[in-house]
C-alpha cells in the first residue's frame, strides 16, 4: 500500500490544523472518511488530544494513544494501539489481527463503518488507557 503525500509540519503548527490540511489535501473518499472517523472519535471522547506523529500520521490520544489514522491509496487504516485488549463484539477489527497488541480497521472506498460500535470502541480504548495511567 502506498501512502499519500503528507502536509509538512511547520514549527509551532497545531496538530489539528495539520490534520485539517491532510483531509483537504486528500480531496477524495479518503479525506471524507478520515474527516468522518475524526468526528466520531471526538463525539466518543470529547477530551481527545489530536497529535501529529511519525512525519505525518494523525494520532488521537487520551491517557495514551487510542488510534492512528493512516491513509493509503486504497484504504484508510485506523490502528488501535491496544486493540488486542479491547472487546470487539461487532467485529470492526479486520486487519493486524495476528499481533498481541495492536488491531486495525481498514476502511475501503464505499464502505460504511458501524458508527455506534466505533464510538464504543474509541470510548473503551480511552478507558483502558486511563485505567493503566493510574
Amino acid at each position: 500500500m502506498k501512502k499519500s503525500a503528507t502536509p509538512k509540519a511547520e514549527k509551532g503548527e497545531s496538530p489539528s490544523r495539520l490534520i485539517d490540511a491532510k483531509i483537504k489535501e486528500l480531496d477524495d473518499w479518503r479525506g471524507k472518511t478520515l474527516a468522518r472517523v475524526r468526528a466520531l472519535i471526538k463525539q466518543a471522547e470529547p477530551e481527545v488530544v489530536e497529535e501529529w506523529k511519525w512525519g505525518g500520521v494523525p494520532v488521537w490520544s487520551h491517557g495514551g494513544i487510542i488510534c492512528t489514522g493512516e491513509t493509503y491509496k486504497s484504504v484508510v487504516k485506523l490502528t488501535f494501539a491496544k486493540g488486542a485488549s479491547l472487546k470487539d463484539p461487532k467485529g470492526l477489527f479486520n486487519s493486524s489481527l495476528e499481533g498481541n497488541t495492536r488491531r486495525a480497521i481498514d476502511i475501503h472506498e464505499g464502505e460504511e463503518i458501524n458508527e455506534d460500535a466505533f464510538k464504543t470502541l474509541i470510548h473503551a480504548a480511552a478507558a483502558l488507557n486511563n485505567s493503566k495511567a493510574r
